[in-house]
Protein backbone atom coordinates (compact mmCIF):
# COMPACT_ATOMS: atom_id res chain seq x y z
CA UNK A 1 0.00 0.00 0.00
CA UNK A 2 1.32 3.47 -0.82
CA UNK A 3 2.15 5.88 2.00
CA UNK A 4 -0.67 8.23 0.90
CA UNK A 5 -3.17 5.35 0.89
CA UNK A 6 -2.02 4.18 4.32
CA UNK A 7 -2.23 7.73 5.74
CA UNK A 8 -5.68 8.46 4.35
CA UNK A 9 -7.24 5.07 5.11
CA UNK A 10 -5.81 4.99 8.63
CA UNK A 11 -6.47 8.66 9.30
CA UNK A 12 -9.96 8.54 7.83
CA UNK A 13 -10.86 5.50 9.93
CA UNK A 14 -9.58 7.21 13.10
CA UNK A 15 -11.55 10.37 12.28
CA UNK A 16 -14.67 8.24 11.79
CA UNK A 17 -14.14 6.56 15.17
CA UNK A 18 -13.69 10.00 16.71
CA UNK A 19 -16.91 11.19 15.06
CA UNK A 20 -18.82 8.33 16.69
CA UNK A 21 -17.35 9.19 20.09
CA UNK A 22 -18.02 12.91 19.62
CA UNK A 23 -21.57 12.18 18.52
CA UNK A 24 -22.18 10.20 21.69
CA UNK A 25 -20.54 12.87 23.83
CA UNK A 26 -22.47 15.69 22.15
CA UNK A 27 -25.74 14.19 23.36
CA UNK A 28 -24.60 14.98 26.90
CA UNK A 29 -22.46 18.07 26.24
CA UNK A 30 -25.40 20.28 25.33
CA UNK A 31 -26.89 20.21 28.82
CA UNK A 32 -25.99 23.61 30.21
CA UNK A 33 -23.96 24.54 27.11
CA UNK A 34 -23.16 28.21 26.62
CA UNK A 35 -24.84 28.58 23.20
CA UNK A 36 -28.65 28.23 22.91
CA UNK A 37 -28.25 26.29 19.63
CA UNK A 38 -25.53 23.99 21.00
CA UNK A 39 -27.32 20.74 20.10
CA UNK A 40 -27.81 21.79 16.47
CA UNK A 41 -24.22 23.09 16.18
CA UNK A 42 -22.74 19.86 17.52
CA UNK A 43 -25.01 17.73 15.34
CA UNK A 44 -23.77 19.68 12.31
CA UNK A 45 -20.12 19.34 13.39
CA UNK A 46 -20.43 15.57 13.82
CA UNK A 47 -22.29 15.14 10.51
CA UNK A 48 -19.68 17.10 8.59
CA UNK A 49 -16.87 15.17 10.26
CA UNK A 50 -18.50 11.88 9.23
CA UNK A 51 -18.97 12.96 5.63
CA UNK A 52 -15.49 14.37 5.17
CA UNK A 53 -13.71 11.58 7.04
CA UNK A 54 -15.38 9.29 4.49
CA UNK A 55 -13.94 11.57 1.80
CA UNK A 56 -10.47 11.04 3.28
CA UNK A 57 -11.08 7.29 3.39
CA UNK A 58 -12.23 7.32 -0.23
CA UNK A 59 -9.09 9.23 -1.24
CA UNK A 60 -7.04 6.54 0.51
CA UNK A 61 -8.80 3.72 -1.28
CA UNK A 62 -8.31 5.46 -4.62
CA UNK A 63 -4.62 6.07 -3.77
CA UNK A 64 -4.10 2.30 -3.62
CA UNK A 65 -4.25 2.28 -7.42
CA UNK A 66 -2.13 5.39 -7.88
CA UNK A 67 -1.80 8.77 -6.29
CA UNK A 68 -1.49 12.30 -7.61
CA UNK A 69 -0.99 15.73 -6.15
CA UNK A 70 -4.73 16.33 -6.67
CA UNK A 71 -5.64 13.24 -4.68
CA UNK A 72 -3.23 14.17 -1.89
CA UNK A 73 -4.69 17.69 -1.86
CA UNK A 74 -8.21 16.25 -1.62
CA UNK A 75 -7.42 14.29 1.53
CA UNK A 76 -5.47 17.10 3.15
CA UNK A 77 -8.16 19.68 2.36
CA UNK A 78 -10.84 17.48 3.89
CA UNK A 79 -8.68 17.10 7.00
CA UNK A 80 -8.15 20.88 7.19
CA UNK A 81 -11.89 21.38 6.79
CA UNK A 82 -12.62 19.03 9.67
CA UNK A 83 -10.15 20.82 11.91
CA UNK A 84 -11.33 24.33 11.01
CA UNK A 85 -15.06 23.90 10.46
CA UNK A 86 -15.96 21.21 12.98
CA UNK A 87 -13.69 22.54 15.73
CA UNK A 88 -15.09 26.04 15.35
CA UNK A 89 -18.64 24.69 15.80
CA UNK A 90 -17.60 22.82 18.96
CA UNK A 91 -16.00 25.96 20.40
CA UNK A 92 -19.06 28.05 19.53
CA UNK A 93 -21.49 25.52 20.99
CA UNK A 94 -19.64 24.97 24.24
CA UNK A 95 -18.28 28.47 24.93
CA UNK A 96 -20.46 30.79 22.80
CA UNK A 97 -17.22 32.23 21.37
CA UNK A 98 -16.74 32.48 17.63
CA UNK A 99 -13.44 31.56 16.00
CA UNK A 100 -14.03 34.17 13.32
CA UNK A 101 -13.43 32.94 9.81
CA UNK A 102 -12.44 29.40 10.84
CA UNK A 103 -15.83 27.92 9.90
CA UNK A 104 -16.12 29.53 6.46
CA UNK A 105 -12.47 28.73 5.74
CA UNK A 106 -13.10 25.12 6.72
CA UNK A 107 -16.18 25.05 4.50
CA UNK A 108 -14.12 26.30 1.57
CA UNK A 109 -11.54 23.59 2.31
CA UNK A 110 -14.31 20.98 2.11
CA UNK A 111 -15.45 22.31 -1.27
CA UNK A 112 -11.88 22.51 -2.57
CA UNK A 113 -11.26 18.94 -1.39
CA UNK A 114 -14.18 17.59 -3.41
CA UNK A 115 -13.08 19.60 -6.44
CA UNK A 116 -9.52 18.24 -6.09
CA UNK A 117 -10.92 14.70 -5.96
CA UNK A 118 -12.94 15.38 -9.12
CA UNK A 119 -9.87 16.79 -10.91
CA UNK A 120 -7.88 13.70 -9.94
CA UNK A 121 -10.63 11.46 -11.35
CA UNK A 122 -10.96 13.45 -14.58
CA UNK A 123 -7.19 13.50 -15.19
CA UNK A 124 -6.61 9.81 -14.44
Amino acid sequence: MTPVARLFIGGGALLLALAVALGAYSAHATKGAAHPEAARLLQTAVLYQFIHAMGILIAGVIARTGSSSWLTAAGLLHFAGIVLFCSSLWVLALTARSLGIAAPTGGMAFIAGWIALAVHALRS
